[in-house]
């Protein structure tokens, strides 16, 4: 089973673009971590400057220790946290259901 890290971020509006570029420029980060299987991130129609990350991880331990007491993770801040508006949101999801 793997689990799905969501995360709920609002940036600075206005440094929309500046942040996917920083999330682009993160991809080999997130890459080469132990158990990190995909990553993804989405645009809010309803708020244009909320953003979904969504990484899964083949374990929980794999992101909330692996990654997260890692350099790679404090370089990926140094990235994007420059256009939190606040503090992302962020939970962790394992599947229950699949539909199709």
């Amino acid at each position: 089973m793997s689990y799905l890290e969501i995360a709920e971020i609002d940036v600075v509006p206005g440094q929309e673009s500046l942040f996917i570029q920083a999330v682009a420029e993160a991809i080999p980060l997130f890459k080469r971590a132990k158990g990190c299987l995909s990553l993804e991130l989405r645009d809010t129609h309803e708020v244009p400057s909320r953003f979904r990350l969504m990484v899964e991880w083949e374990t929980l331990e794999d992101h909330t220790v692996g990654f997260r007491e890692s350099d790679d993770y404090v370089a990926w801040r140094a990235l994007a946290s420059k256009y939190f508006a606040n503090v992302p949101r962020v939970e962790h999801a394992a599947q229950v259901l699949k539909g199709f």
